[in-house]
């Protein structure tokens, strides 16, 4: 794989890349290519040198003024490939914790410089104790579960949700269709307990 030098502007974001990249995010990529170096080449794709990863890279390059940033091309790959690699490049990143004693570890001595990395905000498990609970007072009426489930257990749940899918009564402001079902199975359940 062969890292190459291209001006900036011949880059080109794709318009379709759904991952989030809030400022405080941008500001920290900006911040270790400062203190490390541009590490980490973009990946792109076709004539048009579309972005397919690195999209957090490019904009930080651009506002630190950058008129060249490294790059590996990605031309391998067929549009299919790198739509579905874009989404499992973002994807992949997300799928996984940290080894917090080791971590802990880690950052023993180091400062990065007095830049916040976010990792005074990392949190381990032990850090709740046996009595975690949420504090009292306002709590938004849309909220998230989640759930583990063996593969049997979410096939009939995915079934049950498909078969109430038309039958939703009540939804209670949520506009989550999952939800509302899920919950209108829960309802008919509970009704038939009665």
């Amino acid at each position: 794989m062969e890292i190459i030098t291209l001006p900036i502007e011949s880059l080109t974001m794709h318009k379709g890349n759904a991952k989030l990249r809030p400022q405080e995010q941008i500001d920290q990529i900006k911040e270790s290519i400062k203190l490390y170096g541009f590490n980490d080449p973009i990946g792109i794709w076709g004539k048009k040198n579309t972005i397919v990863e690195g999209h957090g890279r490019y904009m930080a390059a651009r506002e630190m003024g950058l008129m060249e940033v490294p790059c590996i091309r990605l031309d391998h790959l067929s549009d299919k490939q790198r739509r579905e690699y874009m989404l499992v490049h973002n994807q992949t990143t997300m799928n996984s914790g940290w080894d917090f004693d080791l971590l802990m570890d880690e950052l023993d001595g180091l400062d990065f410089d007095g830049f916040d990395f976010g990792f005074e905000d990392v949190v381990s498990p032990d850090d709740f104790g046996e009595d975690f609970s949420l504090p009292d007072g306002e709590k938004p009426e849309i909220c998230q579960m989640t759930f583990t489930l063996h593969e049997n257990q979410a096939e009939l749940i995915k079934y049950a949700i498909q078969q109430v899918e038309d039958d939703i009564s009540e939804t209670f402001g949520n506009t989550n269709q999952n939800g509302n079902a899920l919950y209108e199975v829960v309802r008919q359940w509970a009704e038939r307990r009665k």
